[in-house]
């Protein structure tokens, strides 16, 4: 089912739970390779993988690999309306959430995606390939990322907050 962005409760937009999650790619230089980034909503935490192509098959499972090991935080993933979201109703299935698609041309409604791809192209320039980026690259500037601490979320880090949360669901 594809769900539109105005249909998506109101509670995404007010980030007072954790379970939000918005989804998009970081493409390389020509098309070489992308990065796929999802970020939590309401905690900033950000997980990414390299991938070699922005096909909807490579796109789903990569993005289903990254977000199980959160499979019970989450609830909605909001995407914009790229053709390697196409398998969105895989995504759905294997991880019990719904997935929003954004108005097109409105990248705000995917905000804090969009500021962290900014982040990410501090270490990785558009004239970046990311096929020769390795893995182990990508995992050290996420880590990077959800351990700088953040005005929005009073100073704590991402990694601290989602850290707190996994261990509060799993007592």
């Amino acid at each position: 089912m594809h769900l539109l962005f105005e249909s998506k409760p109101q509670i995404v937009d007010d980030k007072t739970r954790i379970g939000d999650w918005e989804i998009d790619l970081v493409i390389g230089k020509g098309h070489s390779g992308a990065l796929v980034t999802i970020v939590e909503r309401k905690t900033s935490f950000t997980v990414s993988t390299r991938v070699d192509d922005k096909s909807a098959k490579t796109v789903t499972a990569a993005t289903i690999a990254l977000l199980k090991p959160f499979k019970e935080v989450v609830l909605t993933i909001t995407a914009d309306n790229g053709k390697e979201f196409a398998y969105h109703e895989e995504m759905t299935e294997s991880l019990k959430c719904d997935v929003y698609f954004a108005d097109p041309y409105c990248s705000w409604q995917r905000g804090l995606n969009e500021n962290t791809n900014g982040l990410l192209r501090q270490y990785w320039p558009k004239s970046t390939d990311f096929k020769k980026v390795s893995q182990s690259e990508v995992q050290d500037v996420i880590v990077k990322l959800n351990d700088r601490p953040r005005k929005k979320i009073n100073y704590k880090t991402p990694a601290k907050l989602m850290a707190e949360y996994m261990a509060a669901i799993a007592a």
